[in-house]
């Protein structure tokens, strides 16, 4: 017998154990409120899952297990009916403490990573207590059932597309699953921009709105401030800082994606995404600079974007974009290529990136710097639309825009000649 393993296992534990502790016995303190289970119990709780994992090992039985966790079990019932009787009702401390005694278990049977993960994700649930409350104060019916029809998409209509490639030769290119994986993928990290948007409110500053909002949608950012200028001309040099920051996170955006697709490609797009990025914060900072009473800017709010239509929409997109990018590369070859990119960039630049990756990333597929150049093209068309988008609004407007615009077109347009 390892001794020396032993030791380090239920030292792991009883940590572990500790550190679920002292979050529960803190927040306890915070709250004003008594309860049976602290630092100390829970401590112990760690080491307990550790020795009934051991002995179970040990006896060749797995009774001693249920039999200690039963008797856990029993006292933490215990422990919350005297709870209740003050008045004192909720089941998380009970349930993080069963949670501290399984996984000690786990520390034992050598899965440590495991453990560990699971106690910082049972730290960071109980610390995050009042988020996590006005965060569902903020959800609405229509952001649940938007999310079951993304869970829809996601958990029942992928499993069953099939996997292969359908299509003439030589356009046999449309693989059902794999566009609608793409799908889901595009939508989950519009999701993530929402879910952080409602969780910080986009009302708090410039620079949530335009990091936020870039990551959700670029688009729907220019499309809300420029409305919103006619009504608050006051505001619109502050306006312009939120979109122009929402532009530059169009093209980190697009690295992500395209990293997901084909990492090869990354290699080539960093530095030009790398520079655009800096060229945008750089003139977002002057913006800044020029605004000497910065104003919080209104609530802005973001459509839920977990809906039937638009993910529908954007695989019919995705498909049509990669049925003219083939086109475009068998009958005109590589300027077929930036045309199509040119065009499909006005419409949705998620779409193209993707394609072109695809395509790149495929035996006798497009050149890799071919590919790179079409992506940069997309994100430079897009740009361009959305700023001329932004002459709709208060005049103050497209003038604060007007030099980040070009910035942004002409440093993107520069790398497409290097690469």
């Amino acid at each position: 017998m390892n001794y020396h393993n032993i030791f380090l296992k239920f030292g792991i534990s009883l940590l572990i154990g500790l550190l679920v502790g002292i979050q529960r016995e803190y927040a306890i303190e915070k709250e004003n409120k008594e309860s049976t289970t602290g630092v100390r119990t829970l401590a112990l709780m760690g080491m307990i899952g550790c020795a009934a994992a051991m002995l179970t090992e040990q006896m060749g039985s797995p009774w001693p297990y249920v039999a200690i966790v039963l008797i856990g079990g029993a006292l933490l019932i215990t422990g919350f009916i005297t709870e209740s009787q003050n008045n004192e009702t909720g089941l998380t401390t009970e349930f993080a403490s069963l949670l501290t005694i399984l996984n000690g278990s786990l520390v034992y049977m050598d899965h440590m990573p495991l453990a560990i993960a699971l106690t910082v994700t049972i730290v960071t649930i109980l610390s995050l207590k009042i988020e996590i409350h006005e965060f569902v104060k903020q959800i609405d019916r229509q952001d649940i059932l938007a999310t079951l029809k993304f869970a829809l998409i996601s958990a029942i209509i992928l499993p069953v597309l099939p996997n292969q490639n359908y299509g003439p030769e030589p356009f046999n290119i449309f693989n059902p699953y794999k566009i609608w994986l793409l799908v889901v993928f595009i939508s989950g990290i519009s999701f993530i921009g929402y879910i952080l948007i409602k969780l910080a409110g986009a009302k708090r500053g410039i620079t949530l709105l335009g990091l936020l909002g870039g990551l959700a949608s670029s688009t729907a950012v220019t499309l809300t401030l420029t409305q919103r200028s006619k009504a608050n001309p006051e505001l619109s040099k502050s306006f312009a800082q939120a979109i122009i920051l929402a532009w530059t996170v169009m093209y980190i955006r697009l690295l992500i994606i395209v990293g997901a697709i084909n990492i090869k490609l990354v290699q080539l797009l960093w530095l030009p995404v790398l520079v655009t990025v800096s060229v945008g914060i750089l003139y977002v900072f002057i913006l800044y600079k020029v605004q000497r009473e910065p104003s919080q800017l209104e609530h802005v709010t973001f459509a839920n974007p977990f809906e039937l239509g638009p993910a529908i929409k954007f695989g019919i997109i995705f498909s049509v974009v990669l049925l003219l990018s083939k086109v475009a590369q068998i009958y005109f070859g590589d300027t077929g290529i930036y045309i199509a990119s040119l065009v499909s960039g006005l419409a949705d630049v998620d779409a193209i990136a993707l394609s072109v990756s695809r395509m790149s990333n495929q035996p006798q597929g497009i050149h890799y710097n071919i590919a790179a150049r079409a992506i940069l093209l997309a994100g430079v068309s897009n740009t361009l639309l959305k700023g001329i988008v932004s002459m709709a609004g208060d005049k103050t407007l497209p003038k604060a825009l007007l030099p980040g615009t070009a910035l942004l077109i002409i440093t993107a347009t520069a790398f497409v000649f290097f690469l």
